[in-house]
């Protein structure tokens, strides 16, 4: 006997007892089977209340497990420490979700048993008796001796012709008991043959497609239901769910089609019994009395932003064009021993805000830069061509996860806010990194960026005093460890002081030029009063050009051409809309620049020290705080110094506001000359005044080795 037929024949006999109290109870063997079905189900109800218990487990803990996986994001490893962690502390059992299906195909086993074999498990027919009737049926019956199915063709040989079986009822009780059992055992349920096989039946009668079709239908039936109410399989992803439904429904299929229609009556009602038992788990066990969804819908949110980093989801059968690229940046950069500088940039156009420091460093040391990249058209590669001592790597925004937990230097310079917040981590490797912040705006650090936002970073490169004094006051109202505020400057206001002194002027006399140049943001000059002020400027002898912001172009497209539409073509050449933004000319070329809150103003004015005009639509707001500081921030607060701003009440003054800010040069010079002065550190050297604190500190570093 091979462990096959030794495990059914251990599952034969106690379920052909159960069988047979079950047939004769209701003397019908559909019904037979479906009561049986629900005994076996009641007899394995604790087991299903045990794994209903670890399920809710399971989402209770899955908030923790969906920010472990955000915290060590793209870490497979410390993920799974973690999460087995998490699974010891709450006694949760990961395997016992496929406990109840384990006993059910066990069972399944014991089922077709009993349904191929009705004399040996449900009748309990002697061995002798059962070699007698099986031999008849073959010899005289032609049933197939060497199949499952000779015990069935025995039964339907006995009713057909009884007389031919007086042989075995010649054999005393036991041969008579098994011929009136098998007269009396009706293998009809509503008129269908429980017994027929549809692989073997289906080229003689089609309808035998009925019990996988409805096996199929019930299995869909409970996987449709447990997404819905399963607490844990309604919150798993869609390829787990559907997954399991293909399987599922496969299984199905395969059991009503190979294997007697009574095999998939018992599936079908256990499948049924399933989703009832689902119902009665969740009525005595709520799982909402013991899990927090909306905590597990934050987390589950959290992890999505992560997984949706590099872009949208590519194809099944996308290859990443620069994995190959990645993987050997990553692994030139840890062979890399003593690293002392890494800068860390998002992408190509923040390079800017790094220039002036590291070409101070390269000018003024011998020191290697390693500048890595989430951009693989960085600039910084082409100029790593020319620089042997900047050593430029790109590796992708979901391995940065990894690489900035395993980062390995002295000092990190980066202008991503929110270090430690989110994705981006302060070093596992090393905890004694300094971790250097360089603006990318010279405005305010409390109105545009998120409460916290700096909270991680050892040393800060300010732009002026006013960021100093707004650091300082959040360090002592958070009570966070004190940090290095080193004034520093903007290297980007430099760089466009020294550009527009290169440019060539405009002639005296010559046309006076606007631009109106709004920011992107929710009700900006394009959405909320375009209409009211743009006839304020057209037609009165200047040349006024609007250029939106390509995030506006982007973002907003059927409000751009509607714009477009409108305004295209109005006062002849007096008026532009400028779509084109390969260069900026425009912007320095311009005697006033129009905006409400973009940060070019700041730019433009203190590069050509010519006014700008704001329009005060609702504000970009980040940290809802801002107010606990005793300073304006600058975004409110500068635009008077530099021009005049104007409220959404105001409009109507545009036009004479306009003609006092280009009548009045030098009046606006002198002013914006000494905004800049009070408002920026170290003009025209912030880049020295930079490099020079990175330069003393690793200095520092190398000294404190040797000592």
């Amino acid at each position: 006997m091979n462990i096959f037929d030794y495990v059914t024949d251990i599952l034969g006999v106690p379920l052909g007892y159960v069988m047979q109290f079950c047939h004769y109870l209701l003397s019908d063997y559909g019904l037979a089977i479906i009561l049986f079905t629900l005994f076996t189900k009641i007899i394995i109800l604790p087991i299903g209340v045990w794994v209903h218990k670890n399920s809710i487990k399971m989402v209770k803990i899955q908030p923790a497990i969906n920010r472990v996986k955000a915290k060590f994001f793209g870490d497979s490893e410390r993920i799974a420490e973690e999460q087995s962690k998490l699974f010891k502390e709450q006694k949760y059992r990961p395997m016992a979700s496929l406990v109840p299906l384990a006993i059910q195909i066990i069972l399944l086993l014991g089922v077709v048993a009993v349904i191929y074999h009705p004399f040996q498990y449900v009748f309990h027919t002697p061995d002798a008796v059962m070699d007698e009737i099986t031999t008849i049926a073959v010899e005289e019956f032609e049933v197939d001796g060497e199949s499952n199915y000779v015990e069935i063709g025995a039964i339907q040989a006995i009713k057909e012709n009884p007389e031919a079986f007086a042989s075995v009822e010649a054999m005393g009780e036991e041969g008579k008991k098994a011929i009136e059992s098998a007269k009396d055992f009706d293998l009809n349920f509503f008129g269908f043959d429980l017994s027929l096989n549809p692989s073997k039946e289906i080229s003689e009668n089609w309808i035998v497609l009925i019990a996988p079709i409805i096996a199929g239908l019930s299995s869909w039936f409970l996987c449709h239901m447990q997404n819905k109410i399963n607490v844990l399989q309604s919150e798993q992803g869609k390829g787990n769910k559907y997954g399991t439904m293909i399987f599922s429904v496969a299984l199905s299929l395969y059991l009503g089609f190979f294997v007697p229609a009574g095999v998939a009556l018992y599936w079908v009602a256990s499948n049924i019994f399933a989703v009832l038992q689902v119902v009665l788990m969740n009525a005595i066990i709520p799982p909402k009395k013991y899990v927090d969804y909306e905590e597990l819908e934050a987390s589950r949110k959290e992890l999505a932003a992560l997984n949706a980093l590099g872009g949208e989801k590519k194809g099944l059968f996308y290859k990443d064009p620069n994995a190959k690229r990645e993987k050997a940046d990553y692994k030139r950069f840890f062979s890399v021993a003593n690293k002392k500088l890494v800068v860390y940039s998002e992408k190509s156009g923040f390079y800017k805000y790094f220039e002036n420091i590291l070409n101070a460093l390269l000018e003024n040391t011998s020191l290697t830069i390693h500048y890595v990249t989430n951009d693989p058209e960085d600039q910084i590669f082409e100029i790593a061509k020319n620089q042997p001592k900047i050593k430029a790597y790109y590796i992708g925004p979901k391995k940065i996860i990894t690489f900035m937990m395993k980062m390995d230097a002295d000092i990190v310079l980066m202008t991503t806010p929110d270090l430690d917040k989110y994705h981006l981590k302060r070093s596992y490797v090393r905890k004694d990194i300094e971790y250097i912040y360089t603006f990318h705006g010279p405005t305010s650090t409390t109105m545009c960026v998120k409460e916290g936002a700096y909270d991680a970073f050892d040393t800060i490169f300010c732009v002026g005093p006013h960021q100093v004094t707004e650091l300082n006051e959040m360090v002592k109202m958070y009570n966070l460890p004190e940090k290095n505020l080193v004034p520093v400057g903007f290297g980007v206001i430099d760089n466009l002081i020294e550009k527009y002194k290169e440019m060539e002027k405009k002639p005296e006399g010559a046309q006076k030029q606007i631009l109106i140049a709004p920011s992107w943001q929710e009700d900006n000059i394009l959405e909320s009063c375009l209409d009211e002020i743009l006839p304020q400027f057209l037609g009165k002898g200047n040349k006024v050009i609007l250029r939106p912001h390509p995030e506006f172009i982007k973002r907003f497209r059927p409000k751009m051409d509607a714009i477009l539409e409108k305004w295209q073509g109005k006062d002849g050449e007096d008026f532009i809309i400028e779509m084109d933004f390969s260069s900026n000319r425009t912007i320095w070329e311009s005697d006033l620049l129009v905006t409400d809150w973009s940060g070019i103003a700041y730019e433009f004015s203190y590069a050509t020290k010519k006014p700008s005009m704001f329009i005060n639509t609702t504000p970009k707001v980040l940290n809802p705080n801002y107010g606990k500081y005793s300073t304006v921030p600058a975004e409110i607060a500068w635009k008077d110094q530099v021009g005049v701003s104007l409220e959404m009440n105001e409009l109507g003054k545009v036009e004479a506001t306009v003609s006092e800010l280009l009548g009045n040069p030098d009046k606006y010079r002198d002013k914006i000359c000494q905004a800049l002065q009070n408002n920026i550190f170290n003009i025209g050297e912030s880049g020295l005044a930079g490099a020079k604190y990175i330069y003393k500190q690793i200095a520092a570093r190398q000294n404190n080795k040797k000592k």
